[in-house]
């Protein structure tokens, strides 16, 4: 039986993948005769009609799945019905933790609130007798990565151009992976569609400028598939090395306990 065929033949299908695809296509036309739309409508125009149309397609997806969870579903689109198995579970902890990392990355890095510093260390080496002072620091360091040159590579535009989007099609391949079902399998894995498809027009129309521009040697050394650009070499052999000096390892650490606890909270 093919994916068409079950369907065809199951509402509960058509309804995961509906939400999503609309969404896709209704972002895909608008933004791709963005051009002639606002020549015909004007700018403020063309915003209304786009925000419409993207909160009724938001507004589709969160019908959809509703419709999944609530309405009967047949026994054969079932994956498991009591514990959730441990290799679903293992790939939903991997790709949720791998998403909220990335996520946490845009918050201000965390850091621990004591530290012990040495007063006279402007002054060179301090010596081994030295006095160390505890400071009570504020636990998020807003100043980090603000001294990066503007124009290099820093952090998570390393591992995709669209770090935002991956990081949100990340979490919803975890919660794929942990579905119970075919129909809550499909419509988790909406948002990844959304970050290859959603990243790749948009890519698209920034190289022909439309809505934006794309730099010729950024587009040459990032991705938009996640870790694509670095694996290739295309931004040099010690560029695992540089992502993970320029991160923020606490910030991803909570993402990973967090992943964890919420799999082991699916698993009991």
């Amino acid at each position: 039986m093919t994916i068409l065929s079950i369907a065809r033949a199951q509402p509960a299908v058509r309804w995961a993948a509906g939400g999503w695809m609309f969404f896709i296509l209704e972002n895909a036309v608008l933004s791709e005769n963005r051009t002639w739309i606002i020549e015909q409508l004007g700018d403020d125009q063309y915003h209304a009609v786009y925000g419409t149309f993207s909160t009724i397609a938001t507004a589709s997806i969160g019908y959809t799945y509703y419709r999944i969870r609530k309405g009967p579903m047949d026994p054969a689109l079932r994956l498991w019905t009591k514990r959730l198995p441990p290799t679903p579970a293992a790939a939903g902890f991997v790709f949720l933790s791998m998403g909220l990392a990335m996520a946490t990355q845009t918050l201000p890095k965390l850091q621990i609130p004591f530290a012990l510093v040495n007063p006279d260390a402007s002054a060179g080496p301090a010596p081994a007798n030295a006095s160390w002072n505890l400071q009570v620091r504020c636990p998020f360091d807003f100043a980090h990565g603000k001294n990066q040159d503007g124009s290099a590579l820093h952090g998570l535009e390393r591992i995709s151009r669209h770090p935002g989007l991956w990081s949100f099609g990340l979490i919803g391949l975890g919660q794929a992976m942990m579905a119970s079902s075919i129909p809550l399998q499909i419509w988790w894995t909406g948002p990844v569609a959304i970050a290859w498809l959603g990243g790749a027009h948009t890519d698209s129309r920034f190289r022909r400028g439309m809505g934006g521009t794309l730099d010729p040697r950024y587009d040459a050394e990032t991705s938009n598939v996640p870790f694509a650009a670095m694996l290739t070499g295309r931004q040099g052999s010690d560029s695992m090395r540089k992502m993970m000096e320029e991160g923020k390892p606490l910030n991803a650490a909570v993402a990973i306990l967090a992943s964890g606890l919420w799999v082991a909270r699916r698993i009991r």
